[in-house]
């Protein structure tokens, strides 16, 4: 079974049936073409990266399930009646998608099965028990989007890693390095904590930014409200700080006294500014091509090299998506700036 390329569910059970039909394709081998076709439906829509990177969760923990093999077969046999006489058994099996060998019950469709094992999954993890540790990491080119097990949302900028556990008290993720953008969903029972180099973002039910780098850690809310607080034992602190929404508060990881933390409100435009990354496109305005070139190559596997040094210079103005490279050249082609010449993965551009 193929997805439609055309079709755009409307609802999630739509979606998470579109999703596993490009998890049993992608299981199968990507004819070729087809693995750029999945990555532009998974990133056309927030829906359809959240509904992949669900189930992509699930499926894995079906690898440490072989021990109990008798019991959730006998449970899907439960549930799932066999297919009505004169029925076909729906190319989308559970055995195409999971790639399982003892797990082979009769459902109506994968989609079933996915969430059956979802919910017996569920029941069986007692709330008590600490979540395994997920680490997620993108590289200088890459970009991540993942749902979490609460339903909160994770955004990983380039070059980022973040490592996430969930208990019975708190939801605690840890940023190694890197920028992230989280959407918390609300638990008052246990807060979302987000530490970044001896300091704690504390929030139940919002939605922030987190800049690693550079020996500084920067905190701008979008929704609601965080605390932010010191924890490195080396550093002085007066108690947690409380940012509300369109605000931004940048922290020094210097071990010395630091002056106290000022808190800077944001204009809209400012935080779009910020979250610009999760768009990922990027407004130029009269920027040389020689730095043109070099947010793009941050960003693609495919590099720009500047052939001429007068072409460097030119500048240029407007808004592109950082993660269409060639689509950018074609522009450039298309309104004579510059000829370009494909060798392996590089785009020189020369004079036209």
């Amino acid at each position: 079974m193929k997805p439609s390329e055309n079709h755009e569910p409307s609802d999630a059970t739509a979606i998470e049936a579109e999703s596993l039909a490009w998890l049993a394709e992608r299981e199968a081998g990507f004819a070729p073409g087809r693995a750029a076709a999945f990555e532009a439906w998974r990133r056309h829509d927030p829906r359809h990266a959240a509904s992949v990177a669900e189930l992509e969760q699930v499926l894995a923990q079906l690898d440490g399930l072989a021990e109990h093999r008798a019991e959730v077969n006998t449970h899907f046999n439960r549930i799932s009646p066999s297919p009505p006489p004169g029925r076909d058994t729906p190319a989308l099996a559970p055995t195409s998608v999971l790639n399982v060998s003892w797990w082979q019950p009769v459902v109506w469709s994968g989609l079933a099965a996915a969430l059956v094992l979802g919910a017996f999954l569920g029941l069986r993890t007692p709330q008590s028990t600490p979540s395994p540790e997920t680490r997620y990491a993108t590289t200088t080119a890459g970009y991540e989007r993942a749902r979490l097990a609460d339903g909160s949302t994770l955004e990983l900028n380039t070059a980022s890693a973040a490592r996430v556990q969930f208990t019975a008290a708190e939801r605690r993720v840890e940023l190694e390095s890197g920028e992230a953008h989280f959407e918390v969903a609300h638990d008052t029972a246990r807060p979302f904590v987000v530490s970044a180099g001896g300091v704690a973002v504390r929030a139940v039910g919002t939605a922030f930014n987190v800049r690693f780098v550079s020996g500084a850690v920067e905190v701008t809310v979008t929704e609601g409200k965080v605390e932010v607080e010191r924890v490195d034992p080396n550093a002085l602190s007066a108690g947690p700080t409380l940012i509300a929404a369109n605000q931004r508060l940048a922290l020094l990881l210097s071990p010395a006294a630091t002056p106290a933390p000022v808190i800077e409100p944001l204009a809209p435009g400012d935080v779009r500014a910020v979250l610009a990354w999760q768009r990922r496109v990027t407004d130029f305005s009269d920027t040389p091509l020689a730095e043109v070139a070099a947010r793009f190559n941050r960003h693609n596997t495919l590099q720009l090299v500047i052939g001429d040094s007068a072409l460097g210079t030119r500048r240029i103005g407007g808004i592109f998506a950082l993660d269409d490279v060639e689509a950018f050249v074609r522009l450039l082609e298309r309104d004579g700036i510059i000829r370009a010449e494909r060798q392996g993965d590089i785009l020189l551009l020369r004079l036209p």
